[in-house]
């Protein structure tokens, strides 16, 4: 058994042959401090191979010796042999663990001595015609034999010369270990400095990158960062970021995740799994890298290089890098995202300001399509009223001329779909995907639509279209933004309607839906400060309270109902019929002089004879301002026409008085 353990024998024994070529004060310091050990032994076979490959090149005019010569590692291996080793030659002999210990070999391993030993000594009967001579090398400071050099000769030939001459190749082949110890102990330490250094390198370069990306709260300066950095860093890299944002970014290199195409299968893994994937086809190795936040994976950052340029070194900074833009893309996302929430907040409360500042429908409706337009940068929009009374679609407001005014049924395009489902709608390209005809879209031929209905207490009381000629122009954040303005949208609206009717009511005559004689007043006194002339009919019906002692109050409301849509048939839109009081109605006809306006009451005179049901009379008093009268006034121009109703009923009714 081999005794690896360095005794005082063996000490002694190195000192007894040992005189080195080279000094230990030849070498530096701190490699003289270094030798092989123990546990460095079970893998020295190479190193030791080489090194007798280099003495065997080195003892070119070597006084040789004449047998067979071989170099032994402690535990019995030969390492490496030189003579004799054909089988069928009778000097080859098999070194093996077992003859080792019956030759000289193994007992210069035993007692760390130079031996020879004769061929009769030789228990094994192979090595019966051999004499053996052995030499063991001995590390240079720890004093333990790491290998053996070892010598067959013919049987009765070998001399102490020999002996002499092998312990000399001994020195000299342990010269050549050392050569190698220490040029594989220099390049380990050139190594690990230079990986050291790597890593130093790639700390302080990853330091910078990553204070150069917590420098940028913009998303784009971001993704740019990472892509310049790699580029930078590893300049025979094809370096891809795929973004699975709804974010549209300049950079080509920036693209977006798609997963049905074929070449994605890596990226996809990497996404779904938030872990880096390695595939390497044809010479190429590619890198799936998750770019990963708080909040989840945001893309994938591929690379592609040739095959065995990256170390695990690389892997490593290269996964930490991603870390890192994920992080700085998450924070410069929700930045932005923090921006657009405050501008959003901001723009609706200024639009909700605005929108109720104004209770005029058609007031509200243009600046909201105006504001519309300019939110979300597009070419056209309609805004459209439903009216429950028809059940259909109005358009109130729109940049598109031939629209106004327009209806459409509850069932048709875009606008059907809404009642339906009462859900906004985002279409990228009405070319390629046409659900529903759009007169909008058709018009104006636009690609791009975004709409959403006007709600109320859950029910459809009108819709907001906005159209772009580009295709894919309107974001998921421009489909949720449009959702809460629609809101606030339909509340002005429906506020502005309420008004309009509340005031409707207010100014209207319930019975008979002429104006209420309050707005009359009003409207007369208003036209007073801008036109230069007017007139008045008041009509009276005839014997009123006799049709309502014979017939009923009821009947007495259908005359007064009768005679009144005959008086608003008869008169022109500009000009204004109210209910003036019990059976009185009266009539302004602006800048009508009192022939016109005599014909006019003739008109309702005669009609009202002849149409009404029972048949009823009525007697009208007329009455004219001009700017040339003294006293311009409501009171005086009601006055007059009051004295020439007066009149006509004096002269037996059914006839008309000109005041």
């Amino acid at each position: 058994m081999v005794n690896k353990r360095k005794t005082q024998q063996q000490l002694d024994a190195q000192e007894d042959y040992e005189n080195p070529s080279r000094t230990r004060q030849q070498l530096p310091s701190w490699l003289q401090k270094q030798d092989l050990t123990e546990a460095d032994l079970p893998y020295i076979h190479l190193m030791l191979a080489s090194s007798f490959t280099d003495w065997l090149e080195e003892v070119d005019g070597f006084p040789w010796l004449s047998g067979h010569v071989a170099l032994l590692h402690p535990d019995g291996t030969r390492i490496s042999a030189v003579g004799h080793t054909e089988e069928s030659d009778p000097y080859f002999v098999s070194w093996d663990a077992n003859d080792i210990g019956h030759t000289a070999a193994g007992i210069a391993l035993e007692t760390c001595r130079p031996t020879l030993t004769r061929a009769e000594e030789h228990l094994v009967a192979k090595l019966k015609a051999f004499d053996s001579i052995a030499v063991p090398i001995f590390t240079r400071t720890t004093g333990i034999p790491c290998a053996i050099v070892a010598c067959l000769l013919p049987a009765g030939t070998a001399q102490a010369g020999d002996l002499k001459l092998l312990q000399a190749a001994a020195l000299h082949i342990r010269s050549c270990i050392y050569r190698h110890f220490e040029n594989l102990f220099v390049g380990g330490l050139l190594r690990e400095r230079k990986l050291s250094k790597k890593e130093e390198s790639r700390r302080d370069i990853l330091f910078e990158v990553l204070r150069r990306l917590n420098d940028h709260i913009d998303v784009e300066n971001v993704l740019s960062e990472v892509l310049d950095s790699l580029e930078e860093l590893y300049p025979i890299c094809k370096a891809d970021l795929f973004l699975s944002q709804d974010y549209n970014s300049p950079n080509e290199k920036v693209k977006p995740l798609a997963f049905h195409l074929n070449d994605m299968d890596l990226c996809k893994s990497a996404f779904l799994d938030g872990r880096i994937r390695e595939e390497r086809v044809a010479g190429r190795h590619q890198l799936a890298l998750p770019l990963s936040g708080k909040q989840g994976v945001y893309g994938v950052l591929r690379l592609d290089l040739p095959e065995n340029e990256f170390d695990e070194a690389d892997i490593s900074f290269l996964t930490m890098l991603a870390g890192a833009a994920g992080a700085a893309f998450e924070k410069a996302k929700l930045h932005e995202q923090a921006n657009v929430m405050v501008g959003e907040l901001r723009l609706i409360n200024e639009l909700t300001h605005r929108l109720n500042s104004s209770l005029k429908l058609s007031d509200t409706m243009q600046f909201a399509s105006a504001e519309l337009l300019s939110i979300f940068k597009s070419d056209f929009c309609c805004i459209l009223q439903f009216d429950p009374l028809v059940q259909e679609f109005i358009v109130m407001s729109a940049n598109v001329a031939e629209m106004i005014g327009e209806t459409y049924s509850k069932d048709y395009g875009f606008c059907g779909v809404m009642w339906a489902t009462k859900e906004p709608i985002i279409l990228s390209d009405y070319c390629s995907a046409t659900p529903v005809a759009s007169q909008l879209m058709d018009v104006t031929a636009s690609r791009s639509l975004l709409a959403s209905p006007l709600l109320l207490n859950g029910d459809v009381i009108g819709a907001v279209m906005i159209a772009k000629n580009e295709a894919n122009h309107f974001s998921y954040d421009n489909y949720k933004l449009l959702q809460v303005l629609s809101a606030h949208l339909g509340l002005a609206m429906s506020n502005a309607t309420l008004h309009a009717e509340v005031r409707r009511m207010v100014i209207t005559d319930n019975l008979t839906g002429l104006y209420a004689r309050h707005y009359l007043n009003e409207r007369i006194g208003r036209k007073q400060l801008r036109d230069t002339s007017g007139s008045l009919i008041v009509v009276d019906i005839d014997h009123f309270k006799k049709i309502n002692d014979t017939y009923g109050h009821q009947v007495g409301d259908d005359i007064l109902i009768q005679v009144s849509g005959i008086i608003r048939t008869s008169i022109r839109d500009s000009d204004i019929a109210a209910r003036w009081g019990g059976e009185e109605l009266a009539i302004y006809l602006p800048l009508l002089g009192l022939d016109q306006t005599e014909r006019v009451a003739e008109r309702i005179r005669h009609r009202v004879e002849s149409e009404t049901n029972p048949q009823v009379t009525v007697s009208c008093g007329i009455s004219e301002w001009a700017i040339a009268d003294d006293k311009v006034s409501v009171e005086s121009l009601f006055y007059k026409a009051d004295m020439a109703l007066y009149e006509a009923k004096h002269h037996g009714r059914n006839c008309i008085v000109v005041g």
